[in-house]
Formats: structure tokens, C-alpha cells, sequence
């Protein structure tokens, strides 16, 4: 039986839920640490989604639904259990109520020259999570990540332009990507990963696909699974409401899927709740059932569970299947 090696998640990855006030100073408690990795979305009203990290600059922020470059944001602050908001409708709107997912890095970036492009880098090896910042070269390169593991799931953007999310899915392989802001299938023309996986040391990045611009400073967030606190990985959907159960070795707090086959297709988020990365739209209805060790889809739709489709997935989870110490948890 695999036991955690993190019994306690939300020293790493927390959700805390708040209720906008639209004033200025706006203080947001419970989050358990002091994040590196903001993600907000309001739950009750159609606004984008707003992600922040300590590496750009916590003050900034960047769309998942949208392609627009690094602007200034409404996170003022990011405090020792929480964050400080401004009074911008897409945080902090009176009476609008929102889901802040926040993770844990390495604090202050530091310089990483393990590629050919010289990085900084905030790296938390324990949880499997990095924040990376470079430069672009536009010829084949390699990017430092800080981790000890090769990542499973890489998200890219630029922060100087207009252009779209890269992602690479270790299910998928370095010769596919999808696009976090776009419904469309994996791709395989486009040369993001220079067709190679990530090593235990670095990021491979090509020349197209927008991941490695010459010139233009990206933001790089890589994962890699952690046994009983995260997991990366793929199912099959089969088209039925009792549909595919996926095994994670722990309750989910949080995950996202993509099926990579079938285009128009959301990225579906869910957290009690199913929200969607690429989409503007207020919560909906939850499209899967979580359990102590895993979840369920529950519906037919494209976006979850047609029959023989492929999907990835990203989960983080609310507690561990087991402790460290062999003892099941009693997450229901």
C-alpha cells in the first residue's frame, strides 16, 4: 500500500473561499503559509481567472482564459496566512464570492544555470512544485526547473505578449501540447517541448508554440507527483454516468482534466464545485464525485467522460489514503 510522504497537504497547496467587500486593504486569511502560486476565480460571477506568482512579482498577474501578456493586479500583498486585496472587480467585488487556490514554492527565486538559458527559480522539492522565470532565445534550449524529479505537467506564458498557454503532460510526451486558455485537442505540430520530455534537471523548449520567444521573459510552473499529495496522470472515459474511477492515493481538494482528443473541449477545474480554466463563467454544477482515494466521473459530457476519449489530469489532494505511518485516514 503506497503510503504519503506528505501527511499534512495543506502545508503545501491550500483553497480558501472569500467573499469580496470592495474596499481597499481587503484582508483574505486562512490560507496556512505564506504562498508563492495565487490562482482566484470568482465563484458567483462571470470574471476571468487571475494567477500570480512571487517569482513575476506577486503584484502581476496573467489569464488562464485569456493570451494577454503580465499586467498589474489587485493581490497588493501576500502575508503569512494570506493575501491583501485592492479593490479590482476580479478579486474583490462586494458581495461576489471566490475560490483562491494557493501553493507553496520556494520563497525567493534564486539563480538556476542548470540549462542553456540562466533561470530563476523558486523550487519547493518536497511538494514537487517550481515557479521558473527566463528569458527566451528562439533557438533550441534548455530551461532549469529546481526540482530533483523530472515534472510531470509544465505550464508556460509569456509575460511580454499576446500569446497563448503552453502545456506539457508527461501522459502526452514531449511531442504534444495543449493550450491551458483554448479548447483544442493536443497538438503535435507545434514544437514546444523540442519533442523531448523533461529531464530530472531541466525543461527541453523548442522554437514555436510561443514557450521560447526571443527576447520575451516567460513564467514557467512545473509539477511532479507526490506520493499522497499529488497526482498526474491520464483516464479513458467511457461514455457512462457510472463512469471511469481514478485511483490517487488520496481525497482531491483539487483537480483539473482535459480531454486531449475531441476540440471544442473545456478544461473542467473542480473543487466541490467544476469551474473552467480557458472560460469567463461562474461556478456549475460538479461533474465528478470525490472519494478517500480517488474520483469519479459522473456524466456523458465531452468534457469529462465520452467513451474512448483520453483525458489528463492534474489533483491535489485534502488528505492522504494513508499516513505516513500506515494508519488510514478516516476522509470520507
Amino acid at each position: 500500500m503506497a503510503y504519503t510522504t506528505i501527511d499534512k497537504p495543506t502545508d503545501y497547496f491550500n483553497t480558501v473561499i472569500y467573499t469580496g467587500n470592495g474596499n481597499d486593504n481587503h484582508s483574505i486569511t486562512g490560507v496556512g503559509f505564506q504562498a508563492d502560486f495565487i490562482w482566484v476565480k470568482a465563484r458567483s460571477a462571470t470574471k476571468e481567472h487571475r494567477l500570480q506568482n512571487s517569482v513575476a512579482g506577486i503584484t502581476n498577474h496573467m489569464r488562464s482564459n485569456a493570451t494577454n501578456a503580465e499586467s498589474g493586479g489587485s493581490v497588493k500583498t501576500v502575508d503569512s496566512d494570506g493575501f491583501t486585496l485592492g479593490t479590482s472587480l476580479s478579486w474583490n467585488q462586494n458581495t461576489t464570492t471566490y475560490a483562491s487556490w494557493n501553493w507553496l514554492a520556494g520563497g525567493s527565486a534564486s539563480s538556476n544555470s542548470d540549462g542553456s538559458i540562466t533561470s530563476s527559480v523558486s523550487a519547493n522539492t518536497t511538494a514537487g512544485f517550481s515557479i521558473v522565470s527566463f528569458t527566451g532565445t528562439g533557438s533550441d534550449a534548455t530551461v532549469g526547473h529546481g526540482l530533483n524529479v523530472a515534472p510531470d505537467m509544465v505550464i508556460v506564458k509569456s509575460r511580454d505578449a499576446v500569446r497563448n498557454w503552453g502545456v506539457y503532460h508527461r501522459s502526452l510526451g514531449g511531442d504534444d501540447s495543449l493550450k491551458l486558455n483554448l479548447t483544442d485537442a493536443t497538438t503535435t505540430s507545434l514544437d514546444c517541448w523540442n519533442d523531448l520530455d523533461p529531464t530530472s534537471s531541466v525543461v527541453h523548449l523548442g522554437t514555436t508554440g510561443g514557450t521560447n520567444v526571443s527576447g520575451e521573459d516567460a513564467i514557467m510552473y512545473c509539477f511532479h507527483s507526490v506520493k499522497g499529495y499529488n497526482k498526474f496522470g491520464s483516464y479513458t472515459g467511457n461514455g457512462n454516468t457510472d463512469g471511469p474511477f481514478i485511483y490517487t492515493g488520496f481525497k482531491p481538494a483539487f483537480v483539473i482534466v482535459k480531454n486531449t482528443v475531441t476540440s471544442p473541449t473545456d478544461w473542467i477545474m473542480i473543487d466541490n464545485k467544476r469551474l473552467y480554466p480557458n472560460l469567463t463563467l461562474a461556478e456549475e454544477s460538479q461533474a465528478y464525485d470525490l472519494f478517500s482515494n480517488g474520483f469519479k466521473a459522473t456524466t456523458t459530457s465531452g468534457n469529462n467522460n465520452a467513451s474512448g476519449q483520453t483525458y489528463i489530469y492534474m489533483a491535489f489532494a485534502e488528505s492522504p489514503f494513508v499516513s505516513s505511518g500506515g494508519i488510514p485516514t478516516t476522509a470520507k
